[in-house]
């Protein structure tokens, strides 16, 4: 098993200080709430500028707000369409081909890794530094999941899904607003929103100098929402059952646009389960720790160290999960 990074501690973020407008009365000033004082220790989190934004280059804000508006709608007309409780029997026929439809509509992005990204000495060694809050439904979390799989770079994830009883309240807390994705680089003390800056903040990072892939960030333009409708909603919302914790966080060997890793990062999402990403894309550096851990190349492959639960076959992936972290499963 490849190490795992230990949970960072998320200080609240500090409102910044804006001098009230010289005409606004007294009467209307509003007190700002005293942050409590953070012990030395805690990492310092700031907001990052896009790597190499021109003033007006970003306009992902209006798209994201306008992705929420378009999921709250989508939410439950997708849901009523994909059969309701997640958890139940699936007709495996309807959910492979979906699941492909999905793939093929995304190729060629998050299939294989960059070319020099596999000797990529920049990336962490010790374990994966980088926490990724997102939900698996999400156009914009979709094209930050597929270009960590083009860098070959690990993620702590934890799904926000519709309903998240936990990691949406810490989305608020770090970044002051519930918006996804959300990266956090706890080797370089930053948080960022807005999938395309989180794209060229991965590539100047960790990318020695390569680009990322042609159109991908553009992808959500043209088909970044066929795997949202045609998984009906998968990924979207949580689980109505879920709400175990697990000690310690499971471990998925993945690939984006692998048709049965989705379905199991699905699953993940639905269970607001955090789990540890490793990519493992066509000509990734992990791959010979995938065989010699599962003697295969295949993913998914998914590891639960709470259980010592170990699995290649998405099928039998999510009957545990369903299983196993229900309450009162």
């Amino acid at each position: 098993m490849l190490p795992l990074a230990h949970p960072t501690r998320h200080p609240h973020p500090r409102p910044a200080s804006r001098a009230p407008p010289p005409e606004r009365s007294p009467a209307r000033a509003r007190a700002r709430p005293r942050v409590p004082h953070r012990s030395s220790h805690a990492l310092t989190l700031t907001r990052a500028q896009p790597p190499s934004a021109e003033p007006g280059e970003n306009t992902e804000t209006t798209s994201a707000s306008a992705s929420s508006s378009v999921l709250s709608f989508l939410c439950p007309l997708l849901k009523f369409f994909g059969g309701g409780d997640p958890s139940q029997e699936r007709n495996d026929i309807v959910e492979v081909a979906t699941s492909s439809l999905s793939s093929l509509a995304r190729l060629p992005w998050g299939s294989s890794v960059a070319a020099s990204s596999a000797e990529n000495v920049t990336a962490p060694a010790s374990g994966p530094t980088l926490q990724l809050y997102e939900f698996e439904a999400c156009p914009f979390c979709r094209r930050v999941r597929e270009a960590m799989t083009e860098l070959d770079l690990s993620a702590e994830v934890y799904p926000c899904p519709k309903g998240s009883l936990r990691h949406r309240d810490v989305v608020r807390k770090i970044g002051g607003k519930e918006q996804f994705p959300l990266l956090v680089d706890a080797s370089t003390g930053l948080t960022m929103y807005e999938s395309g800056d989180i794209v060229k903040y991965l590539f100047k990072q960790y990318g020695q100098g390569k680009s990322p892939s042609f159109g991908l960030l553009e992808s959500t333009i043209f088909t970044g929402w066929v795997p949202t409708l045609l998984r009906a909603g998968r990924g979207m919302t949580m689980w109505s059952k879920a709400g175990t914790v697990p000690a310690e966080k499971l471990e998925l060997f993945s690939f984006e646009n692998n048709t049965y890793a989705r379905i199991v990062r699905e699953a993940l999402c639905e269970l607001e389960l955090p789990y540890v990403l490793q990519n493992v894309g066509e000509g990734s550096s992990k791959m010979s720790s995938l065989l010699s851990i599962a003697g295969s190349k295949q993913v998914p492959y998914l590891m639960d160290p709470n259980t010592g639960f170990r699995s290649g076959d998405h099928k039998t992936i999510l009957s545990y999960l369903f299983q196993q972290y229900s309450v009162g499963g």
